[in-house]
């Protein structure tokens, strides 16, 4: 008589599983880095510039600047003031345009690309003398003969 043994049928429960701690693992991570990007997002992450508040548009009278060749340029400008700036003085800003723009020739400042560029120059010039006071520049009256 022969006996034959046979092995019992796997179940579920002995069956390894597939990444099991290492599933685990993945997902604590996973989970861990969702918690992390939320809260640097809302809480740590800054909030841009906080630049000043734009205040109070000042509106200067038009000049007269000279040109190279007998031209000039009639320039009015308005400067756009921060919240917390005082009582603005006029005549800084128009010496600083006179420096910017004497002397240069006629072609160059009708160019619009040299207008803009000057412009932000002008502007530069503009935040050093009134200690970062004005934001920005506005040309009200740009005529040039």
């Amino acid at each position: 008589m022969t006996t034959t043994v046979t092995a019992p049928a796997a179940t579920a429960e002995d069956t390894p599983r597939k990444g099991g701690k290492g599933r685990t693992i993945g997902i604590a991570v996973l989970l861990l880095a969702l918690v992390g990007g939320g809260a640097w997002f809302f809480l740590l992450k800054p909030s841009g510039e906080s630049g000043p508040k734009p205040g109070e548009v000042v509106t200067l009278e038009a000049i007269q600047v000279n040109l190279a060749g007998g031209h000039y340029l009639r320039l009015g400008m308005a400067l756009q003031l921060t919240e917390s700036a005082h009582e603005v003085d006029g005549s800084k800003a128009l010496d600083s345009a006179i420096t910017v723009f004497s002397g240069l020739p006629v072609g160059e400042v009708n160019k619009p690309e040299v207008r803009e560029a000057l412009r932000k120059q002008l502007l530069h010039k503009l935040e050093e003398r009134y200690h970062h006071e004005v934001m920005e520049v506005y040309f009200t009256e740009f005529v040039t003969q």
